[in-house]
Order: structure tokens, then C-alpha cells, then sequence
């Protein structure tokens, strides 16, 4: 009797962006997470300075260790190519002591790149191209969803409640009557960034340019929000089985403690305090869940996503962000909120690639 072939999974972590430690430690658990028996995983890292390399299969090298964060070297494994080939979805190793040789097939991609050069629609493109389906939001709702100008742009016509902000493109400064508008404290934030890095929180308007400078060297395009005074909640999303509606997790109340706001310490390096469940009326975790699946559906995702909202103490909702591929560390809350949902980690990865094989790649 013949053995089923194994379902072939690339994960693709590391990457060009700020983001790259975070990627690389959300990779390591969804190695940790895949079924042996039924996938076989061709583990890809990403340099900072764009170098795919075949790394190893050791998720405890993935790992955040003694708050040392991982990192892809070009020391990593071989160099690999992934040509954009329809006809050819073969990994290239090239191995200059050896010459090139040529993994087989790769069925599907799990991109899980955190920002720029990955959830931004560029890693989509290119596997569109090559034919190969993928995990989580197309070209379009990608770059749609990591520029926040856009969210809120799209969010807003839709009837989701966005705060007061401004965008600042290039060479640009803020004008007196947005100050006015938005009063103070703001936040000053790369538009097209993540894991809370170059965010700054103003309170005084002689800080804002030092502020919009450190977002500057992330993007720059900046966003400056007003601050708005409230809890902060988060709530998964996944794309319905077989093509169904979305579906939207328990929310999850994220404390900031000893820290003004959840900055890259609070989630990562000191684990953070949450609640799952939020402890919210039932008709606003509802109202909650309903902007959840409307964003998710307005920027045309798929696959996964995590949105984050404010909520005042008079219960009034905002949306923050959205992310189309949220982090899968053990700390992460998209995992944590779909595990205490009833859907565990390993399911919640088996879930995902099956349907990114289900979906293909083209247009739907």
C-alpha cells in the first residue's frame, strides 16, 4: 500500500523589516505546532539584508532566550531561491561548493513575515506569481492592511468608528488646526510598520518633531492619533470553513501595567497581563466581534487576522489596527484568544494551511 505523500509546508520567517526577531520566533512555534505525519516542513529564513537561507528545523533556536532575540544569518543554512514560475515551484539550494540542486515541489507557503517586505503584499505577489498557494491575505488587503492611513480610510466608509488622526507624507509637518483637532497626548507612528516599533506617545507639541523623526526611520509616512482614553482590547479572526462567513474569537483585554501604553517590552519581552475573556458587556464583545468580521471583510482578507479596538469607559468602540498576520509566539493573543475560543494552536495551524490549499491562488 502506498504511503500518502506529506503535504509539502515552506515557512517563510526572518525578513527585511523591524519586525524580523518577532517573525522568527513566530515561525518556531508553528514548526513546534505541525503535525509530522502530515506535513513536511522546508523551513526558510529571511536575512535582514533580504537573503533566503534554508535553515534549521530546531524550534529552540527560534526562541527568545534570556531576552536575546533570534535572528537569520546568511551563517544560517544554504542560500535557496524560489523562482516566480508558475510551472516551477521548486526550491533552488545553491550551494557554491556543491553547486545548485533542486528541493521538490513546495505545496504551500505559510509567510510569516511581520511587516515590511512580507505583510505588506510584496511576499504575496511573488507567490502569486509563482503559483503557489499561501497563507493568509492577498497583495491587496495586505498592503491595504499594514498602511494604517488605508485601514482607516476603508474601516471608516464602512461604518466603523475610527479616532481623530492625521497622516504625514513625507516632507510634511503637522499644521496648527490638526493640532487643535487632535488635541494632546498623541501618537506618533510609522504608517506602514508593526509590533509597536517608532511609536512615540506625545504630550507636549515640542516633542512631536524628535517623535515624527524616530518614526521616520521606519517610514516616512507617519500617522499621529489622537490618544484615546480607554481599554484595550483584541479579537482573532479567521476566514469561515469551506468559504463561510468569517468568524470572530473571544476578545482579549490586554493591561499595560507599569507601561504608559503596549509598547515591544510589554508584549514580547515581559510577557504582558491579558484576559480571556475581556470582561465587557455582552452586546459590546458582540459589537466588537461584528467590527472585527466587518473590517476583516472590508479590506478583503483572508485567511487570519487579529483587530484591535479601544474601548472608552462609556463603552464607545474604535478601531486601532488590523493585522494580516498577527504574531504566533507562545505569547501571542491571536493563538491564545482562538485556544481559549476551543481551538488550539496546532489546530488553529492546520486550519490555516488547509485553507490557503482550499482557496489557490488567482483571483476569487
Amino acid at each position: 500500500m502506498t504511503t500518502p505523500r506529506k503535504t509539502r509546508v515552506a515557512i517563510v520567517f526572518g525578513g527585511r523589516s523591524s519586525e524580523h526577531a518577532i517573525s522568527v520566533v513566530s515561525a518556531g512555534s508553528i514548526l513546534r505546532a505541525l503535525d509530522p505525519d502530515q506535513y513536511e516542513v522546508v523551513p526558510v529564513g529571511i536575512t535582514r539584508e533580504g537573503r533566503w537561507v534554508l535553515a534549521g528545523e530546531d524550534p529552540a533556536q527560534l526562541a527568545i532566550s534570556e531576552r536575546r532575540l533570534p535572528e537569520i544569518t546568511a551563517s544560517s543554512g544554504s542560500a535557496v531561491v524560489l523562482a516566480p514560475d508558475p510551472t516551477a515551484t521548486e526550491l533552488i539550494v545553491r550551494d557554491p561548493s556543491a553547486g545548485a540542486s533542486t528541493l521538490a515541489g513546495v505545496d504551500v507557503v505559510f509567510p510569516v513575515l511581520h511587516g515590511a517586505y512580507g505583510e505588506d503584499g510584496t511576499i504575496q505577489g511573488m507567490l502569486e506569481m509563482a503559483g503557489i498557494p499561501y497563507v493568509g491575505a492577498n497583495v491587496f488587503a495586505s498592503a491595504a492592511a499594514m498602511d494604517k492611513e488605508f485601514t482607516k480610510k476603508l474601516a471608516a466608509v464602512e461604518g466603523i468608528p475610527v479616532g481623530p488622526w492625521a497622516v504625514l507624507r513625507a516632507g510634511v509637518s503637522l499644521s496648527e488646526a490638526d493640532k487643535e483637532r487632535l488635541g494632546l497626548p498623541v501618537f506618533v507612528k510609522p504608517s506602514r510598520a508593526g509590533s509597536s516599533f517608532g511609536i512615540t506617545k506625545v504630550t507636549d507639541w515640542s516633542r512631536l518633531d524628535e517623535a515624527v523623526a524616530a518614526a521616520r526611520k521606519i517610514d516616512p509616512k507617519v500617522l499621529v492619533e489622537a490618544a484615546i482614553v480607554g481599554r484595550e482590547i483584541e479579537c482573532g479572526v479567521l476566514e469561515g470553513e469551506a468559504g463561510g462567513a468569517p468568524e470572530a474569537s473571544l476578545l482579549a483585554e490586554i493591561h499595560v501595567d507599569e507601561h504608559e501604553w503596549y509598547d515591544f517590552e510589554a508584549k514580547y519581552l515581559e510577557g504582558g497581563r491579558y484576559d480571556i475573556p475581556a470582561d465587557l458587556p455582552a452586546e459590546v464583545t458582540q459589537q466588537i466581534q461584528e467590527y472585527a468580521r466587518r473590517t476583516f471583510t472590508a479590506l478583503d482578507c483572508a485567511g487570519l487576522a487579529r483587530v484591535d479596538f479601544f474601548v472608552t469607559a462609556d463603552h464607545q468602540v474604535y478601531l486601532n489596527e488590523i493585522n494580516t498576520m498577527p504574531g504566533m509566539t507562545p505569547t501571542s493573543m491571536f493563538p491564545l484568544m482562538w485556544a481559549a475560543t476551543g481551538l488550539e494552536y496546532p489546530k488553529v495551524v492546520d486550519r490555516l494551511i488547509r485553507t490557503a490549499l482550499r482557496r489557490g491562488t488567482g483571483l476569487h
